[in-house]
């Protein structure tokens, strides 16, 4: 089970999909349906099957947004954060082979089509909280032990790579 928690970006980013889908996606798959439906036989009109099964997927998602919405809980940036990791922050962290990652830490629902967020509930992320730059942090995974080495640690709004 993940945790419920999202950064205010994130919640953001997610009412615009469900604005965009809602208002915008789903009433011009609604006319396509509408337009081969009128075109007769259904059982084989390609265009029909297509567009219903695309507005089924809408829907679960519209669903699935709705829900979601109501069930996280944003967590705001407070200045207590300063150089701590917590939540929705930026970390940079360096191991002895001088391998560097960059990367923020968010809810699962916000990393999808990132490489540079991690969810809260990774074996990185919750090694690293609460660690301050300079710290060493053990990761455990299912390889093994891996140290990193906290190399900077950022609250940036509108820091983005992405």
């Amino acid at each position: 089970m993940s945790t419920n928690i999202i950064t205010t970006e994130g919640h953001e980013a997610l009412k615009k999909e469900l604005d965009h889908l809602w208002r915008v996606y789903r009433p011009e798959i609604t006319q396509k349906v509408a337009w081969a439906a009128s075109l007769g036989d259904r059982s084989e009109n390609a265009d029909y099957q297509y567009n219903k099964k695309l507005l089924r997927e809408i829907d679960r998602r519209v669903r699935y947004l709705r829900k979601r919405l109501e069930d996280v809980k944003v967590v705001a940036y407070s200045p207590e954060q300063e150089g701590k990791v917590f939540f929705g922050a930026w970390v940079e962290i360096e191991n002895d082979e001088g391998e560097t990652m960059k990367f923020r830490i968010v809810g699962y629902d916000e990393i999808y089509g990132r490489n540079d967020y991690i969810s809260i509930d990774s074996p990185m992320a919750r090694a690293l909280l609460k660690k301050e730059e300079g710290d060493e942090v053990v990761v455990h995974t299912p390889t093994g032990e891996a140290t990193w080495y906290v190399s900077s640690i950022s609250y940036g709004q509108g820091v983005s790579t992405g």
